[in-house]
This record gives structure tokens, C-alpha cells and sequence, in this order.
């Protein structure tokens, strides 16, 4: 098994946010912010993006699983504290946070595309 840590640069972080790693056929995210609910900031929606463009282009990777660390839940979300200071600071990162986690979560495979038979 191989982990690799995704923590944001310049984060003093003893924890990383997101532990990336691939076991046997299955590549494996686990978001790692108990605390906040593992709510999702900026650097872990790029982080989780990167594995799993990587792993689509892995004949190794069969599957990928997406869990949350703690008990209280997979995820809330976007981290709206972030978010917020960033839109009451006239800053850009709000905006290329929404633009990367829609990207990132497209509609669900489940449902049938307009073109599907």
C-alpha cells in the first residue's frame, strides 16, 4: 500500500488533509478533517482532484473510495469559514474554490445522460 499526504503548501499541519493512497486495485481518498467534519477547503478539493485524474489514466486502479476520518460524518461540505473570509476580503480564492469543487462533482453516474438510450 502506498499513502500519499495532500496537505496545503505553507500548512504547519501535523495531519494532512487528505490521505491519497492505492490499495491493490483500489485508490483511496480519505478526507482527514474530523474536526470541521472533513468539510472541504480549496487545497483538498485540488488534491482529490489530481489522485483521481491520475488513478482514471492507472490501469491498476480499478475503484476508488472516498471516505471522511471521524465519526460524525463523510463530509459538510464546503468549508464556509474559508469561503467567507475570502468573499469579505474581495478575494478570488472563493471563487476558484467553487469553480475546482464543481468540477470535481459532476452529476451523479447514476442518472442517465440526455443523449443515453
Amino acid at each position: 500500500m502506498s499513502e500519499t499526504p495532500a496537505t496545503p503548501p505553507g500548512t504547519a499541519s501535523a495531519d494532512p488533509e487528505v490521505l491519497l493512497r492505492v490499495e491493490g486495485a483500489l485508490g483511496r481518498v480519505t478526507l482527514n478533517r474530523p474536526r470541521a467534519i472533513n468539510a472541504l477547503n480549496h487545497a483538498m478539493v485540488r488534491a482529490t482532484d489530481a489522485a483521481l485524474t491520475a488513478w482514471e489514466k492507472d490501469d491498476a486502479v480499478l475503484a476508488v473510495l472516498i471516505d471522511g476520518a471521524g465519526e460524525r460524518g463523510l463530509c459538510a461540505g464546503g468549508d464556509i469559514r474559508s469561503i467567507h473570509a475570502s468573499a469579505r476580503q474581495a478575494g478570488r480564492e472563493a471563487a476558484a474554490f467553487w469553480r475546482d469543487e464543481y468540477h470535481l462533482t459532476p452529476a451523479s453516474p447514476a442518472s442517465p445522460s440526455p443523449t443515453s438510450p
